[in-house]
């Protein structure tokens, strides 16, 4: 092909930066820095590791651990914590972990370890090759799975893929396991809510992200801790589609009894914020 004519964009890479949210997340640090790296190294990548935590009871020991892993272990983990009134939230601690990657190509995973590290390679991979703008670990299809899910979770989870269809190819748009060169992440960053509910789906269609790759993975059930998948969480998500949509198509949502599924999706959002309550 036509190797001059490619843009900057679809340039090969061997630098990852691995972006972390984390909120009382201190148990699965260690286990995810050690696995990471090894898995960073043995794939001949160059990676750091953010970890962006919103302070919780668990940050002091979070810090501690960090400390001790870039220190004593030579890890190239830092840590961010925003202190209280700073900001709270997955999608916005995603967002400005990526603005503060020093790497071109940015990597968002969970720290509670259902997110294999050993995969990172892989769902990095078509980015870092230059044959995507956007890869996702995907649980949709051949080869991923979901480890210990019941029928209506994965219920659930398929009638979230099908009502974004429209907006994107991927597999499994409420996906947390997710890369993008920073370049792709600059065509569209302003307009990405930074309250939207799952920032993969926001950042593919606010970035315009063409070529989308899904990778299989595995999908580990929590260990611990509660899921975080509540009738809540449904309602933002409709409410977060809505407004996918209206970005995406203006005119037929004028046109269409759209504006019906965007007054519902109001309403909605409306009822899951007094949910949530103070």
């Amino acid at each position: 092909g036509n190797q001059g004519g490619r843009s900057a964009l679809m340039a090969k890479h061997t630098k990852l930066s691995i972006i972390v949210p984390t909120y009382d997340e201190a148990d699965n640090i260690e286990p995810l820095t050690e696995r990471l790296f090894k898995a960073t190294k043995a794939a001949g990548l160059t990676a750091e590791l953010l970890i962006m935590d919103d302070e919780s009871p668990g940050t002091a020991a979070t810090e501690e651990l960090v400390k001790k892993l870039s220190g004593e272990r030579g890890h190239p983990v830092r840590i961010h914590v925003r202190r209280r009134g700073e900001g709270r939230g997955l999608s916005s601690a995603v967002l400005l972990g990526f603005d503060m990657a020093k790497y071109p190509v940015v990597l968002c995973m969970d720290a509670d370890l259902q997110h294999e590290p050993e995969a990172v390679p892989a769902v990095a991979g078509p980015v870092l090759a230059g044959e995507a703008d956007f890869s996702v670990g995907s649980r949709n299809v051949a080869g991923g799975q979901v480890a210990g899910w019941t029928l209506g979770r994965r219920a659930i989870s398929l009638g979230a893929t099908v009502l974004a269809a429209p907006l994107t190819p991927c597999t499994d748009p409420m996906s947390g396991f997710f890369a993008l060169p920073k370049a792709a992440l600059e065509r569209g960053r302003a307009a990405c809510n930074p309250v939207g509910f799952k920032i993969g789906l926001e950042i593919m269609v606010k970035c315009k992200c063409q070529k989308v790759t899904d990778v299989p993975i595995t999908f580990r059930d929590r260990v611990a801790g509660e899921s975080k998948l509540s009738m809540k969480q449904n309602l933002l998500y409709l409410r977060q589609l809505a407004g996918l949509y209206w970005f995406r198509y203006p005119l037929a949502c004028l046109l269409v009894p759209g504006f019906l599924l965007l007054a519902a999706a109001a309403v909605l959002g409306a009822i899951a914020e007094q949910l949530a309550g103070p």
